[in-house]
């Protein structure tokens, strides 16, 4: 099963490098992407009843060696203290309620169809700035918590609705499900503070290399989300929710599909090095990059891996893996060199052998699509579309096609 893969042929649209990213310190070449040999998730691995055995031991392996380890799960309360509103015109009903698990209060954001009345399965995912720049409505609370990309470190009304091109809820809910989100940031903060904000701060710094980062804490912190929807929320099929993120939360999104089996559907949007893209290609953002610039993301096991991606005992096809046989999508965009469109699709190709041994079709194409040609019909989706690195109507209209 292990494939070994020569430099590859696909020539992307040029982009300027992410901040901190010298033009000549990166890769864009594709003649320049070494040649590699992939480890075989299914090595010794004779029968679909062998799986469980090996993915266990797979998930364990990655726990250790890049994401760290997550505790176990906690009591969530709930605190509801905004009422119900319309939202979209009359179209869907707005909910707020508040979330305590270990010490920290995350507020989310529901947003489901008005006229059905029967439970109905959901869009989950952390946002970046905040639940009110997911619509612009002025009921959507302001979040307390520390605010990335703020010159006062605080969220702000004047950011009402800002990142509503991102969700599109208004597809999402013309299309029968809810969406639910919340602040990523009320769950860790998003920087290198020592275990001593968010729910590190009751829960403490674990000890040793294999000790959480922040994209294991935003994992977890998803699955407590699940935990409510589940038991909380009539309106919620529990058992239809799928996770999904874009860029760091779209590492998030795979690392919680991974973790936590009850989410039925995972979508990684752009997610890169550390998500979806194959490290040993060493193309975009590279493993020394991202561990330099964002230490506090991995556990420090990952370290060691700067500069040495064979090294590795899996690459990101194996996280894939992790999501069989549920539905995986996992989507590019043309002018995201940063993030490696063809190492996403490589890893997706990599990772339906897996899928096969269960039973289930995964990706159904031997090569990469062209631009804006969704490749669907197999347990595992792809596509690269045009434009930048962000989240588009044009992405939400492949997912709930593929949903």
């Amino acid at each position: 099963m292990t494939r070994t893969l020569a430099a590859a042929t696909l020539t992307l649209m040029a982009v300027i490098p992410p901040l901190l990213a010298a033009p000549d310190e990166f890769n864009y070449d594709e003649a320049k992407v070494p040649e590699f040999t992939l480890p075989d998730p299914l090595e010794g691995v004779g029968s679909a009843d062998a799986w469980p055995a090996r993915r266990a031991e797979l998930f364990s392996l990655i726990e250790a060696e890049m994401f760290g380890e997550a505790p176990a799960a906690v009591p969530v309360e709930v605190v509801r203290d905004i009422p119900d509103t319309e939202a979209l015109g009359g179209k869907a009903t707005l909910s707020q309620p508040k979330l305590r698990f270990a010490g920290v209060e995350v507020r989310l954001l529901i947003i489901r169809p008005a006229a059905i009345s029967s439970p109905v399965p959901a869009f989950l995912g952390l946002n970046f700035a905040g639940n009110h720049t997911v619509i612009d409505h002025p009921d959507v609370a302001l979040t307390t918590a520390w605010m990335r990309n703020k010159d006062d470190d605080k969220a702000s009304a004047d950011d009402r609705g800002k990142s509503a091109g991102r969700w599109d809820a208004a597809s999402i809910v013309g299309r029968g499900y809810a969406l639910v989100t919340a602040y990523y940031g009320e769950i860790d903060p998003d920087f290198d503070d020592g275990w001593e904000n968010g729910v590190h701060a009751e829960l403490g710094k674990p000890d040793g290399p294999g000790a959480w980062g922040s994209i294991a804490t935003w994992a977890w912190g998803l699955s407590r989300i699940l935990d409510h929807l589940d038991e909380d929320v009539p309106a919620i099929d529990g058992r239809r929710v799928a996770v999904l993120g874009h860029s760091r939360l779209g590492k998030t999104a795979l690392w919680a599909g991974a973790a936590d089996e009850r989410f039925a559907l995972v979508i990684s949007n752009n997610s890169g090095c550390g998500g979806a893209a194959l490290s040993r290609r060493r193309y975009g953002e590279t493993v020394k990059r991202i561990n330099t610039a964002f230490p506090h993301w991995f556990c420090d096991g990952f370290l060691k891996y700067n500069d040495d991606e064979d090294a590795l005992p899996f690459d990101q096809h194996t996280l894939l893996a992790l999501v069989a046989p549920r539905p995986l999508y996992v989507a590019s965009a043309e002018d995201d060199r940063w993030a490696d469109p063809h190492g996403e699709f490589l890893a997706a190709l990599n990772a339906s052998p897996v899928y096969g041994l269960l039973g289930q079709e995964g990706l159904p194409a031997e090569s990469m699509p062209a631009v804006n040609e969704p490749v669907t019909g197999g347990r595992i989706g792809y596509h690269i579309r045009t434009g930048k690195h962000d989240v588009t109507a044009y992405d939400w209209g492949c997912f709930l096609d593929f949903a």
